[in-house]
């Protein structure tokens, strides 16, 4: 559904929608995992998401909704595999083996309609491409399993908005981006969720 936003709508509009999941966690946490609502926490979120907003300035057409809709949905389901993670965490499993099984599931059910699709001839440009692409998201999968697996989990949704930081301050290095004020503004306010998080979140509770 992600994928799909991005071919359909705004960049930005896709990657916000989707961004919505740490939202969505704060819901789950509180009435399926069952852990004590803490206001601030959520405050920090909701701060972030405002960020994320600011910065990307998402953009939706009024033939966009339908396709609006599906990267709403998207962020949802985001939020529900998240939470899963949690729970697999919990019952005692290792980064590696969720994330080879995420990916092995992610093969098995998209292969069947790469099949339906064009492909495209691999040169050696694009095989460079797609090799960090792979290793890059590998990594980056393992290092946000083991942080929801062991942190708190809306501490982790707040501090995952840093990824738009950091993707904006690539486009400013490499392709010479040129931010206005309220993306700045919107930095700001991802800084302060993620810094507001982890001053407010509570202790974990040891056994």
């Amino acid at each position: 559904m992600f994928f799909f936003c991005i071919v359909q709508l705004p960049l930005a509009t896709a990657v916000t929608l989707n961004y919505t999941s740490p939202l969505f966690l704060a819901l789950f946490t509180t009435v399926i995992l069952k852990e004590h609502f803490h206001g601030l926490l959520v405050v920090a979120v909701v701060l972030g998401f405002v960020g994320v907003t600011l910065l990307l300035r998402p953009i939706l057409q009024e033939d966009q909704w339908s396709a609006g809709l599906i990267g709403l949905f998207s962020g949802f389901l985001s939020g529900v595999a998240y939470l899963n993670v949690k729970k697999l965490g919990s019952l005692g499993e290792s980064d590696w083996q969720v994330v080879f099984y995420f990916s092995l599931i992610c093969i098995a059910v998209t292969g069947g309609w790469m099949l339906l699709d064009t492909f495209h001839a691999l040169t050696l440009d694009n095989v460079s491409l797609l090799l960090g692409i792979g290793i890059t998201a590998t990594f980056a999968q393992l290092a946000l399993t083991r942080a929801y697996r062991t942190g708190r989990t809306l501490v982790v949704g707040a501090l995952a908005y840093s990824t738009v930081i950091f993707s904006s301050l690539w486009g400013i290095l490499i392709w010479n981006d040129v931010l206005p004020p309220s993306a700045w503004l919107g930095m700001g306010l991802i800084v302060a969720s993620g810094l507001l998080s982890l001053r407010v979140a509570p202790p974990p509770v040891r056994e």
